[in-house]
């Protein structure tokens, strides 16, 4: 009998949990006409269109008006540029606004709260996707989608894979040697998973995937902002790296590594990992070998300006300045060989740089046109988050304004190709932000 009322409860709650997203938020099917737009097609502006759309997509495309009936709202772009939403290839929603401090030992409903906050910020910053790589951020996933809070889509990798002594290790070092059975709060919040066995690998990969984990994420190399592993450490074995990549096949994604130097990437690539994030130190070799896999490469434009993530010691300041003089030579490289780039920001524990999130694009206009810039910010890592493939929680296309796309756009008030930084100032040239055919903003009316 007992087993018997497990299953149902167990079927309640799976019926709960993945209910699909629009029929959480119960979407109406008033339709929206753009008028007088230009669009953004990837490359430059088109001549004025408008643009239909019904329920979360993309309906008609016109030169011609659109008729429709007396509940659809109607938007007057009077010539400006409407185009598909931002999206960042590198966040950390829970990891934005709190200290590392807080972040590590602050009740969780706290950093909870603050993340929502964080991301109805993102979403005004025009940002409509981020692939979140690090922290539990399937709880504020499900509120989002179900319309409780609003955010942009999320694409969650869960707690950060890490070895012991890793870039993802959170641990105070008084919780040093672990006891056997016990875990740090930063692993009971879901923020890293500690492994240090293909065994210990498999089951904290199969844990994230079994919470809704659309790609996972693997740290193995030290990072700028590591507690403990220095830069140059090699972190995971091949095997071990191979294991989450067995698991993530399983389920039909991939895994991601943050990696920075040649021999964390070329392991990360020969144990099968579809994505680099960081990388700023791989050498020409290395590139070569990213370009041959098909490998994506998610970058960040860390070059030490106002918008970098600051370091209050002298140790991780000569470690962040190191990776600043590694990332121009890192997009060249990226160039030459052809190697598939995304746009991510990877912005930690400041909410006053993340406001500048948006202006990073103009920063990208160092190595690409700005044309390039925004396809990579839309279209590119938009393909990017179709690397979740069997566990992509947004089936549809993303990053493109054409008949049938999901209806994440913006109408911003100007030409961003001629002047990319209207994105460092959302607030007053975002005129409207819609996302999944809902308008999240209109201040159309209000010029």
């Amino acid at each position: 009998m007992i087993g018997k009322l497990g299953n149902l409860f167990a079927s309640a709650m799976l019926a709960l949990f993945v209910a699909s997203p629009l029929q959480a938020q119960n979407i109406s099917s008033n339709a929206v006409v753009f008028e007088n737009v230009r669009i953004f097609d990837g490359a430059a502006l088109t001549e004025p269109m408008n643009v239909l759309v019904e329920g979360n997509q993309i309906a008609e495309i016109s030169v011609d008006p659109i008729s429709t009936d007396a509940a659809t709202t109607r938007i007057a772009g009077d010539g400006r540029t409407l185009m598909p939403g931002l999206i960042d290839a590198h966040w950390h929603t829970f990891m934005v606004r709190p200290s590392m401090m807080v972040a590590s030992t602050a009740p969780f409903p706290f950093i909870t709260l603050l993340a929502g906050a964080e991301a109805e910020a993102t979403l005004m910053r025009g940002f409509t996707s981020v692939r979140d790589l690090g922290g539990p951020a399937f709880g504020l996933k499900m509120a989002i989608d179900r319309g409780v809070t609003r955010g942009p889509r999320i694409w969650p990798s869960g707690a950060m894979i890490s070895q012991t002594g890793g870039h993802g290790d959170f641990r105070m070092l008084s919780e040093i040697p672990a006891t056997p059975g016990t875990l740090s709060y930063p692993e009971r919040m879901g923020m890293s998973a500690i492994v240090d066995s293909p065994d210990e690998v498999r089951k904290r990969s199969r844990e994230q995937l079994l919470q809704g984990a659309s790609q996972l994420k693997l740290t193995v190399s030290g990072g700028v902002s590591s507690p403990y592993g220095p830069i140059d450490t090699i972190q995971l074995s091949v095997d071990e790296i191979r294991t989450a990549v067995e698991a993530a096949a399983n389920w039909g994604t991939y895994v991601t590594v943050h990696a920075y130097t040649p021999e964390a990437i070329r392991n990360a690539i020969k144990a099968g990992a579809k994505v680099i994030d960081h990388g700023q130190l791989a050498d020409e070799a290395t590139v070569k070998m990213m370009a041959e896999n098909g490998t994506w490469w998610s970058l960040q434009p860390f070059v030490g300006d106002e918008n970098a993530n600051q370091h209050a010691d002298a140790e991780r300041q000569a470690a962040s300045a190191e990776i600043h003089a590694g990332t121009d030579r890192a997009y060249e490289l990226a160039r030459k060989y052809g190697v598939k780039v995304a746009f991510g920001t990877d912005i930690l524990f400041d909410a006053a740089r993340a406001a500048r999130q948006g202006a990073q694009l103009e920063t990208m206009t160092r190595w690409y046109t700005p044309a390039e810039v925004l396809k990579m910010a839309t279209a590119d890592n938009a393909e990017l988050l179709a690397l979740s493939d069997r566990r992509n929680p947004y089936p549809g296309k993303l990053g493109v304004v054409e008949v049938g796309a999901l209806a994440d756009l913006l109408l911003v008030d100007g030409d961003p190709i001629a002047q990319i930084d209207l994105f460092a100032d959302p607030a007053k040239n975002l005129l409207v932000i819609m996302k999944d055919g809902r308008i999240e903003k209109n201040i159309v009316t209000e010029n």
